[in-house]
């Protein structure tokens, strides 16, 4: 489903209509040719469907009417963005699901309460990923005073772009989840971190990373991204 932003004329325009994907780049709007995923059923894809489909079972079944409605207030008072960049509000289901599967595809516990918090996790500006081919392996650099990585139950969420010429500049997608950073309150995370690649790398192919950061209460971050030149 694209999102349009109506001026005179169009001003912007995200997502698909069609056959043709619209997106943005440093240079301005772009249109590309829509692919299909080679194989819908992969695992990896049935375990996405596994992890939506068991969050929004335990939002209709498992949350008393008390925790929705903190959700609901949750979201009320906290920002969001769309496609688009814009500052939009979500429903406190829209919120329950989104960190709970972040929760759940990083291993962590479900959250049932609503945080009481509502202001989300910053973004990580020293963010930055070092590729390497020979190791087939991403070296995580990040901010390792920030208040997540001694907290039990918060992490670092990383997902790797599949691997691009040196020549493109902008990435929406496909990622695939990497792996997680926890926060621990004994042995707090160091940086760097390294992880393995979720695709095969090779020298000199552009790697995009993205990171979310995800708090104990739920509260989940916007992601912020990382651009490396993969190494021998």
């Amino acid at each position: 489903m694209a999102l349009i932003k109506l001026g005179i004329i169009v001003t912007d325009i995200r997502g698909a209509i069609g056959g043709v994907v619209f997106s943005r780049n440093k240079s301005g709007a772009i249109a590309r040719k829509r692919t299909t995923p080679f194989n819908p059923k992969s695992v990896l894809q049935e375990a996405i469907r596994a992890i939506m489909s068991f969050v929004v079972q335990l939002y209709k079944t498992g949350l008393t009417s008390a925790q929705k409605a903190e959700w609901a207030v949750f979201a009320k008072n906290t920002d969001a963005k769309n496609k688009l960049g814009e500052t939009i509000k979500l429903s406190g289901y829209n919120q329950f699901v989104k960190s709970n599967v972040a929760a759940k595809n990083a291993g962590l516990p479900e959250i049932l309460d609503g945080p009481a918090t509502f202001i989300l996790p910053g973004e990580d500006p020293t963010l930055s990923v070092s590729v390497s081919e020979a190791s087939q392996t991403l070296q995580v650099t990040f901010d390792d005073t920030r208040d997540w990585v001694d907290e039990n139950g918060s992490g670092m969420l990383i997902y790797m772009g599949i691997p691009q010429d040196d020549s493109i500049d902008f990435f929406n997608g496909p990622w695939r989840y990497a792996d997680v950073i926890l926060g621990d309150d004994t042995t707090p995370p160091t940086a760097p971190e390294t992880i393995a690649c979720p695709f095969p790398v090779v020298e000199g192919q552009k790697i995009f990373t993205k990171a979310r950061i995800i708090k104990a209460d739920g509260r989940l971050s916007d992601d912020f991204q990382s651009i490396a030149i993969a190494g021998a």
